[in-house]
């Protein structure tokens, strides 16, 4: 059942991409597909509201409001050097390590 509702997000996703005026639309659901080494537990498959914006735009993805560090970051914000942390770990993820 995952794999037909991924496919469905991203079909959403595909209908909605050269639509205009698509940021009138209403959220969709979706799957965080990209797991950050930074993060424990992973945030690899979290629950998304994907929100449409206009042509140009990558659409804004929304984060289920769980306890789950990333989700608790998106909602009360990070410092810049948080962001170069995570930054770090996806560019060079040979030097990236898990929290703890």
């Amino acid at each position: 059942m995952t794999s037909d509702l991924g496919f469905a997000c991203f079909s959403r996703a595909a209908d909605l991409w050269d639509m205009p005026e698509r940021e009138s639309k209403k959220p969709y659901f979706g799957w965080l597909t990209t797991d950050l080494p930074v993060h424990s537990p992973t945030a690899l498959n979290l629950k998304t509201d994907v929100h449409p914006r206009p042509i140009g735009r990558r659409p804004f993805v929304e984060l289920e409001p769980t306890d789950r560090p990333l989700a608790v970051e998106q909602r009360t914000g990070i410092t810049k050097d948080r962001v170069r942390e995570i930054a770090a770990a996806v560019l060079h993820p040979s030097r990236g390590r898990r929290q703890q």
